[in-house]
């Protein structure tokens, strides 16, 4: 049976990732910054931005796949998908913003751990049987 759900948030996931890319390298222009962060406050978020998607995406796009390989239902996969996915999203906006928008920051964070919670859990109890 073909993977129904991860390639379709790991390719989202890209996507978010490439644009936040494109944001440390527009905000590298503009700030005048080569390499490194230049002590610049823009550019040290911009770079923290990306850089926590980078952290969390891998982990949890592995996660979604054991799960989905594990054979959990297609909707629990959608559902524990679109946690991270919109986990991620909302954390990239709040975090990104000048000033941040922390109401969205928080529950970015808290998408994003719920669903490596659940699927960690949800992984465990299925080796254990």
């Amino acid at each position: 049976m073909p993977l129904a759900a991860t390639p379709l948030y790991a390719g989202l996931a890209a996507l978010l990732f490439l644009y936040l890319s494109v944001r440390v390298i527009g905000t590298r222009r503009s700030e005048k910054v080569s390499v490194g962060d230049g002590a610049n406050k823009a550019m040290i978020k911009a770079m923290r931005t990306h850089s926590n998607c980078a952290e969390y995406a891998p982990i949890s796009l592995l996660l979604l796949l054991l799960v989905e390989l594990q054979g959990a239902p297609t909707w629990a996969v959608h559902v524990l998908g679109v946690m991270f996915l919109a986990g991620r999203l909302l954390h990239a906006i709040g975090f990104g913003r000048t000033p941040q928008i922390i109401p969205l920051r928080k529950s970015g964070m808290i998408l994003t751990f719920a669903m490596m919670a659940l699927s960690a859990l949800g992984l465990i109890a299925h080796s254990l049987i």
